[in-house]
């Protein structure tokens, strides 16, 4: 079972700093493991030879009777036992203990009649000498492990802080601006050394402006294809308009009616990617611009109406400032869209500044809830050409608002347009109030 970290652990500064501190303690713990064996061994060898040499000379002065220098003695109170032990089997050795609350170095050899003779080193000058090498070893390691966490957290952070900058720069791209650039500074001189980040940078920098080209020459192309396209769908229209009666004329009318809607519909979309759309604001009864758009459709005007039609249902009214026009065209778009795709009934709901546009029937397909609208693609052999509610999804951005596709639990289509809460106009009160 894995247990939950905070977010902040994932970052990438803080891995670096982990393995920083890591890999500084055990490099610390191993250089100071080595000193430490290395001065302890030498101090204490020094103390032995020195702890053999008093040995030697007590026993040469205990074997000709003389008088024992200080330090040494036979069966010295404080011993270690397993000195007394080695000596009793007539081996020498040496051993550090503790003597009067004091460490000390012991040597200790056989005597005769089974005692033992050993002298005694005052061994608290080569404790203290290992104590403060110890000291000094723990304080440089805990120094060097700080310093090289600020260097390695300097370091890191300038890492990170292009690959910040570049992964905003790339959220600014996926929301439309085409002319985001990282323009990282390891990229602009190519005699200094690229690292991983300034590659990146170059890449997506590469990459935005190739598809930024592509995308403006997709969209000069759609806009010349549809402005060359009115003049002689225009003269197609008034011949049209002198043909005689009957099921052919009615026959090309219709395509040609439908080809000037598709035309109009590529010069739309061509001035809604410029971004250069301007509002024309006005001030109006939310609910009036709904039953508005509903008349237009040919369905039923009026709040909870009966039939199979199309509806308005008002739960709360108010009085918005907003561009009528573009609001109109989004509402009816999406309108027409239930009444092609969807199945009646089709119902308008202002409840504030949320217009919802409901139907019944089969709900959106998966590829739009996942990516939302695209151009000139249908599912499921309906007809169209996919440009309306990528129209309506444009004009509400120019609106400011926010355009929402899901399905409903019971089954249907649901569009819900959020509109932006401005001021009233000339004093108006903003919410009208249920009608």
């Amino acid at each position: 079972m894995r247990v939950p970290l905070p977010g902040w652990t994932g970052t990438l500064a803080m891995k670096a700093a982990a393995f920083i501190t890591v890999m500084c303690c055990a490099l610390a713990a191993l250089l100071g493991i080595l000193v430490h064996v290395s001065v302890t061994d030498q101090t204490v060898g020094q103390a032995r030879t020195l702890a053999l040499s008093r040995l030697k000379d007590a026993t040469n002065a205990f074997e000709n009777g003389d008088t024992l220098l200080p330090g040494a003695g036979v069966d010295p109170p404080g011993l270690p036992e397993p000195l007394r032990r080695l000596a009793a089997r007539g081996q020498r050795g040496t051993m550090v203990g503790r003597h009067h609350g004091r460490p000390t170095m012991w040597a200790a050899g056989p005597a005769d009649h089974g005692r033992t003779l050993a002298v005694e080193v005052d061994y608290s000058q080569q404790a203290r000498t290992i104590a403060g090498l110890d000291g000094a070893i723990l304080w440089s390691s805990l120094l060097a492990i700080g310093a090289t966490l600020l260097v390695g957290a300097f370091a890191v952070t300038r890492v990170t802080r292009r690959l910040h900058a570049t992964a905003r720069v790339a959220r600014r791209i996926t929301a439309g601006d085409l002319d985001a650039r990282v323009d990282d500074p390891l990229t602009r001189d190519r005699s200094r050394p690229q690292d991983e980040v300034a590659a990146v940078a170059a890449a997506l920098d590469s990459m935005a402006s190739s598809l930024q080209s592509k995308l403006l020459a997709e969209q000069r192309f759609t806009a010349d294809v549809a402005h060359e396209l009115r003049t002689p769908l225009t003269g197609l229209h008034a011949a049209a308009e002198l043909l005689p009666a009957g099921r052919p004329t009615e026959l090309v009318r219709d395509r040609v009616a439908a080809l000037r809607t598709l035309t109009e519909d590529l010069l739309e979309i061509s001035r809604l990617d410029t971004g250069r759309e301007r509002l024309d604001l006005d001030a109006e009864h939310l609910s009036t611009v709904a039953e508005r758009v509903v008349r237009a459709a040919g369905g039923g005007a009026g709040s909870g109406g009966a039939g199979d039609g199309t509806r308005v249902e008002v739960v709360r009214d108010v009085y918005v400032e907003t561009d009528r026009r573009r609001l109109e065209r989004v509402l009816g778009n999406l309108v027409a869209n239930a009444l092609r795709h969807g199945r009646a009934p089709v119902v308008l709901t202002v409840d504030g500044p949320v217009v919802s546009v409901r139907d019944h029937g089969d709900g959106y397909p998966e590829y739009l809830l996942a990516h939302g609208p695209q151009r000139f693609r249908t599912e499921g052999g309906a007809t169209g050409h996919g440009l309306g509610l990528t129209i309506a999804l444009g004009q509400a951005e120019v609106l400011g608002a926010r355009l929402d596709f899901a399905n409903a639990p019971d089954g249907g289509a649901v569009a819900t347009l959020t509109l932006p809460q401005r001021p009233p106009v000339g004093g108006t009160p903003e919410d009208a109030g249920p009608r």
